[in-house]
């Protein structure tokens, strides 16, 4: 999808788009693209967190990470993250194995707008970057 199709989409569409994400838990890599774009054009508010361990960040990562948020740690984190619960999270790993097992361990914890980039970075064709600077981490 282009950009340019990206500005036609409606309040509808993106409401529509998010309720698919949130129901499957899962997103595509086309479709975080273009969530990504509309985020840039402040039209649609979501994290996107990577739950990989730092070394694997900065190998490569997906431009418009918020967070690193490593699965090593992330239960030291937990009650940051609760607090997040109303925003939609997008998390992704590399071929999306943890992020199943996020997405199943928070949803028994009563989180429901969340959802895991299908096929992980691997499947992701949009913009990565390699050496990033490290985006916020929960404190």
């Amino acid at each position: 999808m282009d950009e340019a199709r990206e500005s036609e989409w409606s309040d509808e569409a993106m409401m529509n788009l998010v309720k698919t994400v949130t129901r499957s838990c899962e997103v595509s890599g086309e479709e975080l693209h273009v969530m990504l774009n509309l985020r840039a054009q402040k039209r649609l508010d979501f994290l996107l967190i990577d739950i990989r361990e730092m070394y694997e960040y900065s190998q490569s990562s997906i431009k418009g990470t918020d967070m690193l948020l490593p699965t090593s740690t992330i239960h030291q984190h937990m009650e940051e993250l609760k607090k997040l619960s109303g925003k939609l999270l997008i998390f992704y790993c590399h071929i999306g194995g943890r992020t199943s097992q996020m997405i199943f361990i928070l949803r028994r914890m009563g989180f429901s707008n969340i959802a895991q980039l299908s096929g992980g970075i691997d499947a992701f064709h949009g913009e990565k970057l390699k050496n990033a600077p490290l985006p916020k981490t929960m404190k």
